[in-house]
């Protein structure tokens, strides 16, 4: 099984684009970590537009206090980390690149950043990658 393995190591020098994705996943990486923790994958849905959460990160879980993966952003409370979440959607979808979103720190909870950046496939916006970090102070 090991031999498999070792059929796919990256190339010294990527093609940009791949480059860029990479660039990217690396950023995501936290302290010490080999990779990066999880963020979230929403799927676009049109006529009506709404946006389910696909892929929900344990860290992301946890913040937010229940699971949502597979609940739309209209079925839920849209509480810390998700204040505007449906009308950030919204205008990454409709301006087609990467919108971001702070949230400042209050006595109840740490604020929080958002970037939310449209996934295209199949003619359209299918996804949305999106990436929750602590709010600098």
């Amino acid at each position: 099984m090991t031999g498999a393995i070792d059929n796919f190591p990256l190339p010294d020098m990527l093609e940009p684009d791949l480059n860029r994705v990479h660039a990217y996943w690396q950023g995501l990486k936290r302290g010490e970590n080999d990779i990066p923790f999880e963020a979230l994958l929403v799927e676009v849905f049109e006529n009506p537009q709404r946006f389910r959460f696909d892929i929900v990160g344990e860290d992301v879980t946890k913040r937010y206090g229940k699971p949502i993966s597979g609940k739309f952003s209209d079925e839920i409370d849209l509480s810390a980390p998700f204040g505007q979440f449906t009308s950030q959607c919204r205008a990454t979808v409709e301006r087609r690149i990467p919108t971001y979103h702070r949230q400042g720190a209050s006595q109840r909870r740490d604020g929080y950043a958002r970037l939310i950046m449209p996934l295209w496939g199949n003619g359209r916006i299918e996804m949305l990658l999106v990436a929750i970090a602590p709010a600098s102070r």
